[in-house]
């Protein structure tokens, strides 16, 4: 099933992390950075088709000055693939950056920050952050 339109939940809703519905991984495309997320269920990946748009992830990664960013859907295994474009100043071993195969992206990925429905079954807050190397206090 490709991604459904969603849009108007009339639900109450609730501020939750994406690493509470779903998981990342991410690793380097040359100067490009590549993260795929994976959602928990059919629930939480079609709020991720909606939610996690192209503007959505670039607004989020702004700090990485990106050329841009593509997504692609993965139906089939409820996951979304984003390429983040000039991510990785250079890639590999041209870049200065500490993380040249942008291994962290997928990591940064898991702190945005969503509305979700309240009664979508969330994996404990804590357990992002600790994953994160934050306390929960820090997000």
């Amino acid at each position: 099933m490709r991604c459904a339109n969603r849009a108007g939940y009339t639900d109450p809703m609730k501020t939750a992390l994406l690493g509470q519905i779903a998981h990342t991984r991410s690793g380097d495309k040359g100067d490009d950075s590549n993260v795929g997320v994976v959602a928990d269920s059919q629930a939480a990946y079609e709020l991720l088709c909606e939610a996690l748009t192209v503007d959505r992830v670039a607004a989020h990664f702004a700090g990485l000055k990106l050329r841009g960013v593509e997504r692609h859907e993965v139906p089939n295994l409820h996951a979304l693939n984003f390429i983040l474009r000039d991510s990785l100043g250079g890639g590999g071993t041209a870049s200065l950056k500490t993380d040249a195969q942008g291994k962290t992206h997928g990591q940064g990925m898991l702190l945005l920050e969503l509305e979700v429905p309240d009664d979508l079954s969330l994996r404990p807050r804590s357990d992002v952050c600790l994953a994160a190397s934050l306390t929960p206090d820090d997000h």
